[in-house]
């Protein structure tokens, strides 16, 4: 275990160098930078805002120079927001869109799982084809064409919940419910599939013929096998949702990070970008560490040694 634990780590140290190298460069090598759309500005203050944030230095110089910083965890000043750096703006995000996030999760999961084990126990029947309809509509409405729909008819129409803002849990109902509705159609289905596919092993018909009762069947015996594609899909999923959606949260006013992180794109704020691509990547392998422990605790077959020898 602390074998795996310890490549792990340092999986997760190159992953993460190799994507502020890339970013970096991808970054440079675009014509222009972060002030050049700037208008009205004369050349001298052009010259001593990039001498300031150093921008006028060698490429090479303002990769070591970023590189020696992030080991002190100080992602820099951002260039478009005065006086704030990407920390702060990180921290001021982050826990926006964790709350909206965590619940979009939650009832992601909630209801796409029991969802697909419904619709497997219910194979070609009516509840069958209204779950896979319904995860149909999910995957196939894009975010913002839902959000728009649960605005105007739960907000505007009905008026059960607030149509925008932040200022409490239920202005998180409507936001939280776009968000979830794509992973939870997707989870259903592959809940569905997987739950299908363990039914038909040998020993489901051998519990089946002890006599094991339906329930327990499923709970004891089905459910924690069908759960490992889910739980891979799960994983790289949730740092995508905790980390906001730009579109759900530019239509509800959110305040979270993912609208800073598309802002920064358009803005060419070299270190927001940055910063938030680390913070995003950390997540992702983070989850995907959280996926390979849950591996061996659904089913023991799975060990963490052998699977760090590979």
């Amino acid at each position: 275990m602390l074998q795996y634990v310890s490549k792990r780590i340092l999986s997760l140290v190159l992953v993460l160098y190799i994507v502020i190298t890339a970013t970096f460069l991808l970054m440079h090598a675009i014509p222009g930078g972060p002030f050049t759309a700037e208008k009205k500005l004369a050349p001298e203050v052009l010259r001593n805002i990039n001498a300031r944030y150093h921008l006028d230095d060698p490429l090479w110089q303002q990769y070591t120079d970023y590189m020696g910083n992030i080991l002190k965890f100080d992602f820099g000043p951002s260039f478009k927001y005065q006086d704030r750096t990407v920390n702060k703006i990180i921290a001021d995000g982050f826990p926006v869109s964790l709350q909206l996030g965590s619940l979009a999760v939650l009832l992601a999961v909630a209801f796409g799982i029991p969802a697909g084990i419904i619709a497997a126990l219910r194979h070609n029947r009516f509840l069958d084809y209204l779950v896979m309809s319904s995860s149909t509509l999910g995957i196939s409405i894009p975010s913002f064409i839902l959000a728009s729909l649960l605005i105007y008819f739960l907000a505007f129409k009905i008026k059960l919940f607030p149509a925008a803002m932040w200022n409490g849990f239920s202005y998180m109902i409507l936001p939280s419910i776009s968000l979830a509705a794509l992973p939870m159609a997707v989870i259903a289905r592959l809940m569905r599939s997987s739950m299908l596919e363990v039914l038909s092993q040998d020993f489901i018909r051998t519990a089946r013929a002890k006599g094991v009762g339906q329930g327990l069947l499923i709970y004891r015996h089905a459910l924690k096998n069908s759960l490992i594609p889910v739980v891979t899909y799960v994983g790289p999923m949730a740092a995508g949702v905790l980390t906001g959606s730009f579109v759900v949260e530019s239509i509800f006013n959110i305040p979270g990070l993912g609208r800073h992180f598309v802002t920064s794109i358009y803005n060419r704020d070299y270190t927001v970008i940055l910063g938030i691509t680390i913070f995003y990547s950390a997540l992702i392998v983070f989850f995907n560490f959280l996926v390979d422990i849950a591996y061996v605790l659904l089913d023991p077959r799975i060990s963490l040694d052998k699977k760090g020898e590979n």
